[in-house]
């Protein structure tokens, strides 16, 4: 066997690979810092006050050639006469002289409640909100309204007041947390309309205290993001997809059954053009509302995939040789990846999976639900943790594991003792880039919470989160197209003529000898062969 290219690659090969590499990840980072827009756009919205009489069931719009009969306060006489059932708040998305696009992808509106304290009429502990929200739609500012979702919701009203409740500060505003109020998977419209009603009567919104506004957030992603994020999908998908099955087609020439690393390899690739497939493309053609759940369970695959292969990867070069080849030695490791990656796929299908019925489904408006949701993520984040030991643990075994082979190379003569100190040296370089790639996807994960933010630099702006989200993306896929190509089985021996097989047969005869395991096993690499905690016969 003439192992894997990784082993016979000269090293000026191997450094030009490393360079091309290199490179590529730093346009990959480039390109989200200097030609991406920033990922997502926050625009607020101040509803205007319609009045709804008679209570009709009919869309209020605004501003435009048919805009509603509108109040500026609740403090105008008109205001005193209606009642609080007369009133709906109306907000057009987008702003006027604007319209939608599909490449914004999805909405999420996010609600702000002015609330001015009175004595009389103060905000009760532990209150909901019931909002009668609907939602709709139309391609041109002279068609009718049609009806998207039309759903009675109820948040909790959490707010705080920054001073002593006197009449003195009467009129003064509390401090109310953002309510999470809508969710759309799809952008296939120019125009939406979001109109709402506080219903009240005896029982229900009392003891929500005095609304004098609402103010809607709406989230998007911008469109050139979109298009840069498109682009490298389309650069990306194909490269990998052509990768996988280049190795897979090696892999096959073998005359020995592949091993589980080498399956593990495979399944990495499949993972990665997955999560390639420039599904946004349909998208911006079909009002596809599911677009963000298929999303999230692409990029599901692609983590259990990669994590599992982590693990694999450490542990193959690990394991005593009669333990290999079998993914049942993992049990525990690869449990915890399946295991936190069913808890948060469960979290996403009872928040994302309703929202294709109902926009303004929220599983945190509940108390129940906000204390499954959280136990969802804890014990997710719990299974990442005990992952990221287990892992740093095998990796810490292999470098030992692999040190106790390298005192054996002193016997060796000296040109088969600096070929396998090369090899050793470029598997544990690959181990180290394992590492790295794992690190940096954690921090990754860690900033992505943070609000995002942009740096200047001279003339140019630096967009730090597409810079993070375009920069790990490329790490991703280079990543998996190195293991794929240096892992592939190298095809060095049939390149060698007739006359000299005999003489390399001589040559490479007790080598194989030396490194042949028991029971005749054969591994992919000179490494894998090698490690192992059972001697070598």
């Amino acid at each position: 066997m003439s192992g894997a290219i990784i082993e016979n690659m000269s090293t000026k090969k191997l450094l030009f690979f490393v360079f091309f590499i290199l490179l590529f990840q730093v346009i990959s980072i480039m390109v989200g810092a200097f030609i991406a827009p920033s990922p997502t756009s926050a625009i607020g919205y101040l509803s205007t006050k319609c009045i709804n009489r008679p209570r009709a069931r009919g869309w209020l719009q605004p501003w435009g050639p048919k805009r509603c009969q509108q109040i500026n306060t609740f403090d105008d006489p008109l205001a005193k006469t209606l009642d609080a059932n007369d009133i709906v708040f109306a907000v057009h998305i987008p702003l006027p002289n604007k319209q939608m696009s599909p490449l914004f992808q999805y909405i999420v509106a996010v609600l702000q409640f002015d609330i001015a304290f009175k004595m009389i009429n103060q905000i009760e502990e532990d209150v909901s909100i019931t909002i009668d929200a609907g939602l709709a739609h139309r391609d041109d500012q002279t068609s009718e309204w049609s009806t998207m979702f039309h759903s009675v919701e109820q948040r909790p009203l959490r707010c705080t007041f920054a001073v002593a409740k006197t009449y003195e500060n009467e009129g003064r505003f509390y401090h109310c947390d953002p309510l999470p109020f809508m969710e759309l998977g799809s952008v296939a419209h120019k125009y939406y309309l979001i109109n709402l009603r506080l219903p009240v009567n005896d029982t229900v919104n009392v003891g929500i205290g005095e609304i004098k506004d609402i103010h809607i957030v709406g989230i998007h992603q911008n469109g050139g993001f979109t298009t840069v994020w498109i682009s490298m999908k389309t650069v990306f998908g194909p490269w990998v997809s052509l990768a996988t099955v280049w190795y897979w087609h090696r892999i096959s020439l073998l005359t020995r059954p592949p091993v589980l690393l080498e399956k593990g390899i495979l399944a990495l690739g499949i993972s990665m053009t997955f999560l390639n497939i420039p599904v946004e493309y349909l998208s911006l053609g079909f009002e596809w509302t599911w677009m963000l759940l298929f999303e999230d369970i692409q990029q599901g695959v692609f983590y259990s995939t990669l994590f599992s292969f982590w693990i694999i990867f450490c542990g193959e070069h690990l394991m005593e040789h009669r333990q290999r080849k079998r993914l049942s030695v993992y049990w525990w490791q690869v449990g915890l990846v399946v295991f936190g990656s069913s808890s948060l796929l469960i979290f996403d299908l009872s928040e994302r999976g309703v929202h294709l019925t109902n926009a303004f489904y929220s599983v945190w408006a509940s108390e129940v639900g906000t204390n499954v949701s959280l136990t969802f993520i804890i014990v997710a984040g719990l299974s990442v943790c005990l992952y990221f030991l287990s892992l740093c643990g095998m990796v810490c075994g292999v470098f030992r594991n692999i040190g106790g082979k390298t005192q054996q190379l002193t016997a060796m003569p000296e040109a088969k003792r600096l070929r396998y100190e090369g090899i050793i040296f470029r598997f544990k370089f690959l181990m180290l880039v394992t590492l790295a790639c794992a690190a940096f996807t954690v921090i990754f994960f860690i900033l992505n919470q943070v609000s995002e933010g942009h740096w200047h630099w001279g003339d140019y702006t630096l967009q730090v989160h597409s810079a993070f989200v375009t920069g790990i993306y490329g790490m991703w896929n280079l990543y998996v197209f190195t293991i794929l190509f240096l892992y592939a089985p190298s095809h060095k021996h049939h390149r060698n003529k007739p006359g000299h097989r005999q003489q390399r047969d001589m040559v490479e005869r007790p080598e194989s000898q030396e490194s042949r395991l028991p029971c005749g096993e054969q591994g992919p690499t000179q490494s894998y062969r090698m490690t192992g905690k059972v001697a070598e016969d």
